[in-house]
């Protein structure tokens, strides 16, 4: 499955030269990626509540074309591969039919004390039920 968060470009989010920043896109992913977790039925508060943290371990983006101040922006999102303990996310980033960019994220399940764990079945379960591969 994939979804589809709709954000406005906030003044603070941009630089000198009046557009978005690169470092305000990794956190308009964790805001989709949080919120995937949420409408698949699976809010991060609830896999915190069970000791368990998914880590970003790995990043890349791709930025195609400039977002600016006011501008209306969606990030598509979905979970691409998982295994017994990492989970990798795909994202586009769109201002109507035009794609700002692209990339992913890979995240390591990891228990209270920071230690690499596998994810437990009933989570493993529920996401490979919304695991869309990469298209």
């Amino acid at each position: 499955m994939n979804i589809r968060l709709p954000l406005t470009v906030r003044y603070a989010e941009t630089d000198a030269m009046g557009v978005v920043h690169h470092s305000s896109y990794v956190v308009w992913l964790e805001a989709a990626r949080v919120e995937w977790l949420e409408r698949i039925g699976l809010p991060y508060p609830q896999i915190e509540a069970q000791g368990l943290a998914f880590a970003v371990i790995e990043l890349g983006l791709i930025y195609r074309n400039p977002a600016r101040f006011g501008e209306r922006v969606e990030v598509e999102t979905w979970l691409s591969q998982a295994s017994s303990r990492t989970l990798r996310y795909e994202y586009r980033v769109w201002r109507g039919e035009t794609l700002l960019a692209e990339g992913f994220t890979r995240h390591l399940c990891q228990d209270a004390r920071g230690r690499a764990v596998r994810i437990p079945p009933g989570i493993a379960d529920h996401l490979l039920q919304h695991l869309l591969p990469s298209n």
